[in-house]
């Protein structure tokens, strides 16, 4: 399997391509801002053939290169319904008066061909399998992509700003919610395998084992102690 990651932008969101080798068909995982050129790049690269783009949630440090992306390709987007609005109104996403500071001369709107993502769906795109998994609470309609083991290679999880290494996103933009974000925690990261490999949607590499151990949310969810209120900065837009 190849997957290539690169952080795009003014808030160094990873993009991801994941294609089953060199020369193959592509998924493309959350083309945020500036990060076109760098999904051409990659492409070009590996000799690759995108066949969709998919949306860990809508917030717009996450799919400002969407419609380009997308249209360069002739391929659809992916993403839960309930942060599709954000693909046409994202400062309606992160406030107002932050989204005014922010916006600038960014081009909003949706691609021509939206889909829409559930929870417990299993895609099948370029030849693989991507579980999803409705995990609410850094914004109403995040979701993460699970992609199985497969002969020597760990499962792979893609948590958006769900999990990241050390921490945990952000739930004070509006629809965040703290309690929300524990749970999903609990419903969808503490059943992983520690081998999974976690490729989050900000920061470096990590694993589920490591995160188990060393994350102080994940630790207090895990552990059903506090309220997941650790002192320990949370990131994401």
């Amino acid at each position: 399997m190849l997957i290539a990651g690169f952080p795009a932008g003014a808030w160094g969101t990873n993009c991801y391509l994941v294609a089953p080798a060199a020369g193959e068909e592509c998924v493309i995982i959350d083309p945020g801002h500036q990060a076109a050129q760098g999904v051409e790049d990659a492409v070009k690269k590996h000799r690759l053939k995108p066949v969709a783009v998919v949306l860990t949630h809508g917030h717009i440090d996450h799919v400002a290169s969407v419609v380009p992306v997308c249209g360069a390709h002739g391929v659809p987007a992916w993403i839960h319904p309930e942060d599709r609005y954000m693909m046409s109104d994202p400062a309606k996403a992160i406030g107002r008066s932050l989204g005014q500071q922010l916006m600038g001369d960014l081009t909003v709107g949706e691609p021509d061909d939206v889909k829409e993502l559930s929870d417990g769906t299993a895609l099948q795109l370029a030849g693989m399998e991507f579980s999803v998994d409705h995990a609410p609470g850094h914004t109403k309609g995040s979701v993460t992509f699970r992609m199985p083991e497969q002969a020597d290679i760990p499962p792979v999880f893609f948590s958006g700003d769900l999990l990241f290494a050390g921490s945990i996103g952000r739930t004070d933009l509006p629809g965040g919610d703290h309690a929300e974000i524990l749970k999903s925690l609990a419903r969808v990261c503490l059943p992983l395998e520690d081998s999974t490999v976690v490729l989050s949607g900000h920061g470096p590499q990590t694993t589920i084992g490591r995160e188990r151990a060393t994350n102080p949310f994940l630790r207090e969810v895990a552990a059903g102690l506090g309220d997941g209120s650790s002192a320990a900065p949370r990131r994401g837009m």
